[in-house]
């Protein structure tokens, strides 16, 4: 059974730091791509970033790379968010997701890169993040 479980969220105060996990139960790493996505309320689904456990290959959304940064521990079967500097702006709910490809789906929208949801075929039921001004 495929399963995503997301653990690691919580309130932290702006400027600090939290890092994210994702446990990926039940996959052939080398064979999916995995991203991380985030929802704050009343908003849509925003991309953060996506790795390919194979080789590392690691994308991210172009305003949020600076901050966030995606990691893997493939003995673990684990996938990594750390939050860097964070903002009350990165306050939401954050979702691992999974693609079984081996590149993570984006487009470019002038020219940023834009990590696209729809085309992720697991979800995990998420973590919340709030950080406090």
């Amino acid at each position: 059974q495929l399963q995503l479980l997301e653990s690691g969220g919580g309130l932290v105060q702006s400027g600090g730091s939290l890092r994210l996990s994702c446990v990926a139960s039940g996959f052939a790493l080398d064979q999916y791509v995995f991203g991380w996505f985030r929802q704050a309320p009343g908003q849509g689904r925003e991309g953060v970033s996506c790795l390919r456990p194979s080789d590392g290959r690691t994308y991210y959304e172009t305003s949020l790379k600076d901050r966030f940064t995606i990691s893997n521990d493939n003995a673990k079967k684990t996938i990594y968010l750390d939050i860097n500097n964070a903002k009350p702006e990165d306050t939401a709910t954050y979702f691992c997701a999974a693609l079984r490809d081996t590149t993570c789906p984006s487009t470019v929208v002038n020219g940023r890169i834009v990590l696209n949801d729809r085309e992720m075929e697991n979800w995990g039921e998420g973590t919340q993040v709030t950080v406090s001004s």
